[in-house]
């Protein structure tokens, strides 16, 4: 198994699982030295989540560690361009508890970076509805909510995104996660 830590839109328990069906949660943690940024330009213009080196000691990004299979790191790989969108890079993070483990996260291409970006809604969405899932504190939460984003233009793919989105909310409004 590979353990993968997730900040961004993989967050989302059912989108993850959408992707990569072996994924299983092993803890909450935090990356200390890194802040989230939305800056990564995506292929359809929108920005994605970075966890952005900063070696500031007050930085943290909140993510989850996962193990996926190494067939279903593969699928995930694909999905997040690595090489070209993303490159790996190994992380040291810690849980609550105290407990560090190391991971593959997933690092935005430095040429793909464009502060002016935004992302969609539903890629929000995933954010936030993943944050709130693994029970991250609230005011990370509050941070994440504030964050601008608009209406994606692609009609089809905002309502196949959504479709993942309000399977993830209702399993949240239903306590069953």
């Amino acid at each position: 198994m590979i353990k993968v830590f997730a900040y961004g839109s993989n967050l989302c328990i059912e989108r993850l699982r959408a992707r990569t069906p072996s994924a299983r949660v092993v803890m909450v943690a935090t990356l200390a030295g890194h802040a989230l940024r939305w800056h990564k330009k995506s292929r359809d213009g929108s920005g994605k989540c970075d966890a952005f080196a900063t070696d500031a000691a007050a930085d943290a990004v909140w993510g989850v560690v996962y193990e996926l299979t190494r067939e279903d790191k593969i699928l995930l790989d694909e999905f997040e361009g690595l090489g070209v969108d993303y490159f790996e890079k190994v992380v040291s993070v810690r849980s609550r508890d105290g407990v560090v483990v190391d991971a593959i996260a997933y690092a935005a291409n430095p040429q793909l970076l464009d502060a002016t970006l935004t992302p969609y809604r539903w890629y929000k969405g995933f954010v936030t509805t993943g944050a709130v899932q693994h029970g991250f504190p609230s005011e990370y939460r509050r941070t994440l909510e504030a964050i601008a984003a608009r209406d994606d233009d692609d009609a089809e793919r905002h309502a196949r995104e959504w479709a993942v989105l309000q399977s993830a909310l209702t399993m949240l409004q239903q306590g069953q996660q």
